[in-house]
């Protein structure tokens, strides 16, 4: 890890809500029923923009709820009732688009994803995109079925604390089953880029494009975006998306690499600084849990052993800022102690995340593995994975820098 008609639309939604003088343009009401559940509690949770996060709750009585609050523009929310678990395919939990005004929707107790919502142009966009895809994902089902299994299976393995050995087998097991959803992936981002650009004027085309930025190349994110209307553009998805692609491109080549200066794994200093002048340095953004990273590592090791000795040296930068012992174990099972190690310094209370020190935020760092190649003077010069090219094309970099 997408408008004249969603413009008219709009404009005929916000003229049925102007006919509601409680509501004012800037607020939302969710009225709500759920069949099968008289009691409890629904809660609510979605984005005001950049770092601003809501999440609400109420109480069910009769089998009705309503939640009410501020709203300036279509948000991606995420409902939940009684969930067993905090995934989102937990029967009790669904993802929807709200529009600012009065919105009605109907629920089923162990049934959320087939909830009836109306009042929300934006969501209307998001089923009809849902169903564009249902074929391909009716072909993904029996894949899916097999991961779960398989997931499960590591889970129950490791909550008995059987073996490393067993654990490791399990949850490789569980990655090539997942590897074999990238077919469908394709097709579905496809359909998902074509609808992008084919919806210039929509918030949920603009929502999508966000989460896509990361895995695209830099030029194609930023013809994408360029697509975009005005409006779009001044709203928060288009904030974020503007944001992605400044990410994208601090961590591409042609950009000065962000200079950071941490403590490595031996508890030594460490900076980019250190090298300037002297080495290339292949950032290596990976962790522990990371099946396809430490799969890969068998050939960073080649690679290093190749090229040390003609001025290239690798730096692990590991996601385990949660988990410093399966960090260190990685490090030493998969020996890859011969090159330097630290943590991307992502620091999380709650659900809040503190990104101040976080190495990989000023590389646009989204998915792993990514490598980063930074040239003897600091500037980058390749990108591979997330938003990048291949391994096969690093290796072909190196050989015509060090051959």
């Amino acid at each position: 890890m997408m408008r004249k008609i969603i413009v008219t639309i709009m404009v005929a939604g916000m003229a049925a809500v102007s006919t509601t003088p409680l509501m004012a343009q800037d607020t939302f009401q969710l009225k709500g029923k759920i069949k099968g559940q008289s009691s409890g509690m629904i809660r609510l949770s979605y984005s005001l923009g950049e770092d601003n996060y809501v999440q609400d709750s109420c109480l069910i009585k009769n089998g009705t709820f309503e939640f009410k609050g501020k709203l300036t523009e279509p948000t991606m929310a995420y409902i939940s009732g009684n969930v067993k678990d905090r995934g989102m395919d937990d029967p009790n939990s669904a993802s929807l688009f709200m529009d600012p005004g009065v919105m009605t929707i109907e629920l089923v107790a162990g049934d959320f994803k087939n909830m009836k919502l109306k009042g929300s142009s934006a969501n209307d966009e998001l089923k009809a995109s849902d169903q564009s895809k249902a074929n391909i994902r009716q072909k993904m089902a029996p894949l899916l079925a097999a991961y779960d299994t398989a997931n499960k299976a590591y889970v129950k393995a490791r909550e008995q604390k059987q073996s490393e050995a067993t654990l490791e087998a399990l949850k490789e097991k569980a990655s090539d089953v997942r590897d074999q959803f990238e077919p469908y992936y394709e097709q579905m981002g496809t359909i998902d880029l074509a609808y992008i650009k084919g919806h210039p004027d929509s918030y949920y085309a603009a929502s999508m494009f966000v989460y896509k930025v990361s895995s695209m190349p830099l030029d194609s994110s930023k013809k994408y975006y360029d697509l975009f209307s005005e409006r779009i553009k001044s709203s928060s998805y288009g904030k974020a998306a503007a944001k992605e692609i400044a990410a994208l491109q601090s961590g591409s080549p042609g950009s000065m690499a962000r200079v950071f200066s941490v403590k490595d794994i031996n508890g030594a200093q460490l900076s980019l600084d250190d090298f300037k002048g002297k080495k290339y340095v292949l950032l290596d953004f990976w962790a522990s849990w990371c099946v396809p990273c430490r799969k890969g590592n068998p050939h960073l090791l080649s690679l290093y052993s190749k090229y040390k000795d003609k001025g290239l040296e690798i730096v692990g930068i590991s996601d385990d800022d949660s988990n410093h012992e399966a960090w260190k174990k990685a490090v030493e099972k998969d020996g890859i102690g011969v090159w330097r190690h630290v943590l991307r310094g992502l620091k999380v209370t709650g659900h809040n995340f503190d990104k101040t020190n976080d190495i990989t935020e000023p590389f646009g760092i989204h998915s792993l593995p990514t490598k980063i190649l930074i040239d003897k003077e600091g500037m980058i010069v390749g990108r591979y994975g997330g938003g990048g090219e291949d391994d096969e094309a690093m290796d072909r970099k190196l050989a015509a820098i060090f051959n």
